[in-house]
Formats: structure tokens, sequence, C-alpha cells
């Protein structure tokens, strides 16, 4: 039996090897499937289902999973526990959100900041994918219900912190603010490899997923499945690392795990939504709360990942590339 303690005694069967990875990708205006090749003169290749080579590189990569619901962890790495509440552990058990299927956004897409909207704020997760139905299971069972693992960037529009305080619903729910992908994994020791969000290349988030975590995959599944049934696509995002900070467009935001691969989007300015014009709705806020979260707490976050962020933000400027958020 295992434990939903660390470490583990014998790693879950989606952990062990041998690595696949399945991708979804747009061909000829078709979606189709394919596995990446490990091995062989081909490794490195995309095999279809239908028994097509491609490049990996310069395709058309869809979101790898089709899910019922989005359910995402508020804080479950002590890193980003210590940094917004100045401890190791948030609370006693974990707390959620849900994100709708229209945040959905494949690798290499384009993530939208809208003109009224000025803390756009990325956050490096790993998501879990389910790949049976699951309900009322225990943490050593739930490992059996997950097909794999992806990153994803859980990007969030803080303006709206202030009024959707409790159902995150337009800060984490807008459109593109879920790239994710490209492929589902499995084969890899998830708690063996190391998380990394870059801005225009430079590392501005960073953590081992092992000596991070504070709820693992297994626990936070038989914690929401106690109530709720998950359905085989269904996306878990398993929370972020110190140092969320705003992004403004034309910045190349990603999120690698070592082993599991690579997730990245373009930020693009567009319009502010018309009815925003008409006084329709809350306007995006820049109040102390707004702020707290948005702009973090420098004196609890690594110098490298502060400079880093500083330098990616200063090179775009001084090649007249856009201004910087605070």
């Amino acid at each position: 039996m295992l434990s939903f303690e660390f470490p583990f005694n014998e790693l879950p069967s989606v952990m062990r090897g041998p690595r696949v990875e399945r991708r979804r990708v747009l061909v000829g205006g078709s979606a189709f499937w394919g596995t990446v090749v490990e091995e062989g003169a081909d490794a490195g290749q995309l095999r279809l289902d239908d028994g097509r080579m491609l490049d990996v590189e310069g395709q058309s990569y869809l979101p790898p999973v089709s899910p019922s619901k989005i359910i995402a962890v508020h804080i479950s790495y002590s890193s980003r526990s210590h940094e917004t509440r100045n401890k190791p552990k948030p609370t006693e058990t974990p707390t959620y959100f849900t994100k709708p299927l229209t945040a959905l956004n494949g690798h290499g897409g384009q993530i939208l900041k809208p003109a009224d909207v000025k803390y756009l704020n990325y956050e490096g997760e790993y998501a879990v994918v389910i790949g049976k139905t699951c309900r009322n299971v225990t943490p050593d069972e739930a490992w059996d219900f997950i097909e794999g693992f992806c990153p994803a960037l859980d990007m969030g529009l803080q303006d709206f912190r202030d009024t959707d305080q409790g159902s995150m619903l337009r800060v984490k729910g807008a459109d593109t603010l879920l790239p994710i992908g490209p492929g589902i994994v499995r084969g890899v020791d998830l708690f063996a490899q190391t998380l990394r969000t870059t801005v225009n290349g430079l590392v501005v988030q960073e953590a081992n997923i092992g000596d991070e975590t504070i709820w693992g995959p297994h626990y936070v599944i038989a914690d929401i499945a106690r109530h709720i049934t998950l359905m085989p696509g269904d996306v878990i995002l398993m929370g972020t690392p110190c140092h969320s900070r705003s992004v403004d467009a034309g910045d190349v935001v990603a999120c690698e795990i070592t082993g599991i691969g690579r997730v990245e989007g373009t930020v693009v300015a567009i319009d502010a939504p018309r009815a925003s014009a008409l006084g329709v709705g809350h306007a995006p806020t820049d109040t102390p709360e707004v702020r707290r979260v948005a702009l973090g707490f420098d004196e609890r976050v690594p110098e490298h990942l502060k400079d880093n962020l500083r330098r990616a933000k200063g090179e775009r400027a001084a090649k007249g590339e856009g201004g910087a958020s605070p």
C-alpha cells in the first residue's frame, strides 16, 4: 500500500517507465493524436496514430485534454505559502477553484491581455489528467486514475481579485488563460523533476516538485473525489511556486518541467471589452489587495528570480517592445 506521505516506498505505476508522451496536433484542418518516438532512428518525431511521422517542432498543437471540468489548487508549494502567508503550509487542508473550459489554450498560443487590465500574472504549474472515472477513492488508490501529467500556465487577471475573490471566475477564467501541453506524459518520476517558469527566456520561478509539494495529486484527487466525480480528461492544476508576477504584451511566458515538457504562450494586447465602456460589470481595480497578490512579497523571494524578471522586462523595454508592469 502506498502512503499519501512522502517519500514513497514504491513509485506509482503512472510514474514508472517507459516514458510515454501523447500529443494532439492540427494537420490539414483536422485534429490527430500521436505519440512522441523516444528511441531509435525516429527519436524526437511525432508518430500519428494513422502512421504518419511529423517533426515535433513547428506543429500547431491543440490542448491534449478534453475535460468536463478544470479544478485548481490554490496553494500547494511551500515557497508560495511562505511568500504569500509567511508560513510553510497555507491551510490545514487544500482549497480549490475552477476554470471554465474556454480558458484552455494550446502550446504556442496567444495569451490575451485586455487594454483595461494592468496585472496579468504567470503561474507555472503541472496539470494532472484523469484517465478513468474516479469517485470515492483513497489517496493510495488515486494513482490508478491518473492518465499522466502536463506542463501548464495558470495565468490570471489579478485586477479582478477584489470582485472575484471567492470564485476567481474572471481572475483565472478568462479566455486563453490556460496554455497546457503540448503532451500528456507518464512514466516519469514527477517528484524528482524541477519546474521552471521563464519570461523571455529567463527563469522567474523555480522549484523541485518533490521538495516543495505540500499535498500530492493523490491526496488532492482523493479529497475532491469524496464528493465530485472526476471524469476521463478532467484536469487538476497543482499550484505554483513563489514569485508569480505580472507580464506585458510581447512577453513570451513558458513553463518547463524536466522529464515532462515545455509549454509556452505569447502575451498579446487586445482592446477592452465593448461592454466595459458602457459601464457594464465591475471594472478592473488597482487596490492594495490586488497589488498584494499581483506584485507579491519580494523580500520572501530568491534574489536570482527577481533579478531575472527585471532583466526580462528591461531587455524588452530597451528594444522598444513595450513598457513593463510595475
